[in-house]
């Protein structure tokens, strides 16, 4: 027996009333698991209580040199790191694989040159080996200073253009914060899952859950093809611009 279409929509109706009468509240909570108790820093930017400081102002006692392994030797004064070219590279002791990143860095007052020559350095995600071998994070004066834009302060070099350019001016502090997700290999070696990264440049969403094509390359596009890795450490570039050098301070992680 066919029912008229009123009568088929005022049975629909009334059943999903009965079921909607018959639902409680609580068959939509959940209760577990419960989320562990994170103390934040008392202020915006300082290292919550689950956080590994990387750099608290004292010493380089979680950094090495990436050419030899040695413990890093860059100038750290006054509760600041900062670059010595002459040293090279430094990466962390530790590897990681997904996590949060704060990391602050200023390019000097009286900083010269132009374009990648001013206030040149990197922070790579993951770093892959000797040299600048990893995915960079740039870092470079990009307050009224023209370059390739997938190269200004704020993208993932040569492969992603930042959102917006909220970089400050030559002597004042800029702030990163960063969620890195790592690729995923399969066995053979090709790519299940690619990189993933998320900025926030002081404050201001800069890269929003970039996919990147594969650690970073200077020349050429980026690929994941034979480049199989699992967790790496972050390393911080000493590049070989003339211009003066820039520094970091207040570096910590949280491991996801």
């Amino acid at each position: 027996m066919k029912y008229p279409i009123v009568l088929t929509a005022l049975l629909a109706g009334s059943f999903f009333v009965a079921n909607a009468q018959q639902a409680k509240p609580e068959d939509t909570e959940t209760w577990e698991p419960i989320p562990k108790v994170v103390v934040p820093g008392k202020v915006l930017g300082n290292a919550p209580s689950d956080a590994i400081v990387l750099f608290d102002g004292k010493n380089e006692d979680e950094w090495v040199s990436v050419a030899d392994q040695t413990p890093a030797t860059w100038v750290v004064k006054g509760g600041i790191l900062t670059v010595d070219k002459s040293k090279g590279n430094i990466e962390t002791k530790r590897k990681f694989t997904n996590y949060q990143l704060h990391i602050e860095w200023r390019v000097p007052a009286s900083i010269t040159g132009e374009g990648q020559a001013r206030g040149n350095s990197g922070i790579f995600l993951a770093s892959l080996g000797k040299g600048d071998a990893g995915y960079e994070l740039q870092v470079l004066d990009s307050y009224n200073n023209k370059t390739y834009v997938n190269g200004m302060a704020g993208s993932l070099y040569k492969q992603a253009i930042p959102l917006a350019n909220p970089g400050r001016k030559p002597g004042e502090w800029n702030v990163y914060d960063v969620v890195w997700t790592a690729p995923v290999f399969n066995e053979d070696g090709s790519l299940k899952s690619a990189a993933k990264a998320t900025v926030f440049f002081n404050g201001v969403l800069v890269e929003n859950n970039f996919e990147l094509w594969g650690p970073t390359q200077y020349i050429g596009k980026a690929s994941y093809e034979g480049k199989k890795h699992g967790a790496a450490p972050i390393k911080l570039q000493a590049h070989g611009d003339k211009s003066e050098p820039l520094s970091f301070r207040n570096i910590w992680v949280r491991e996801l």
